[in-house]
């Protein structure tokens, strides 16, 4: 009579360890998702007016065909004061909430939930996510300027329209030295140091 094989039994730390690996490759899977892409096209929306931007650029088109169905129906009811268009800033202010939410569902964020405390990781991640947008969008403008230097493009043209008003301010307190621009990289460490700040 054959006795029945033993059943190999899992420790509950190597468990546990898999489980809460598991849980992070989801929140960080999420995160991408909500907060880096989907916070910044509604943040492309605010951004592109205020700069001045092409509004018949390919990628600026693509932007407004992606949050039109949020932005649309909020002008019914918040109309834009002046130039600014105050339902592209409620609409990133509402798809910045509902990303921290879901964020905060899964664990990313404390257990104990408070209305302040939920505010405060709105605004600190919609900021992170401003600083860490225009330090990606200098960084691309800086290696576009070196490998393809007046070349049009709806890339380059839309990046020309976000960094040069954050570089032109910069360039009259630092001209360039022996014909090199630092201003690009004096900025990025400033982002930088303002992201550390407030992470």
């Amino acid at each position: 009579m054959n006795s029945a094989a033993p059943t190999k039994l899992i420790p509950t730390d190597e468990y546990e360890t898999d489980s809460r690996s598991s849980m992070e490759a989801l929140i960080f899977i999420v995160r991408t998702l909500l907060q880096v892409l989907l916070v910044t096209v509604f943040l492309l929306r605010v951004l592109l007016p205020l700069a001045r931007a092409d509004s018949r650029n390919q990628l600026s088109q693509a932007v407004i065909r992606l949050t039109n169905p949020l932005v649309m129906p909020l002008r019914r009811i918040v109309p834009p004061i002046g130039k600014v268009d105050t339902a592209s800033i409620v609409a990133l202010l509402l798809v910045q909430m509902a990303a921290t939410a879901t964020l905060w569902l899964l664990g990313a964020y404390p257990r104990i939930f408070s209305v302040p405390l939920f505010l405060q990781i709105v605004i600190l991640s919609l900021i992170g996510t401003i600083l860490l947008f225009y330090t990606y969008a200098l960084f691309l403008y800086i290696i576009l300027s070196w490998i393809a230097p007046g070349t049009p493009s709806p890339a380059a043209s839309l990046l020309h329209s976000l960094c040069e008003p954050l570089l032109r301010p910069v360039r009259r307190l630092i001209p360039p030295l022996a014909g090199i621009d630092f201003s690009a990289l004096f900025v990025i460490i400033g982002l930088q140091a303002l992201y550390i700040a407030i992470s």
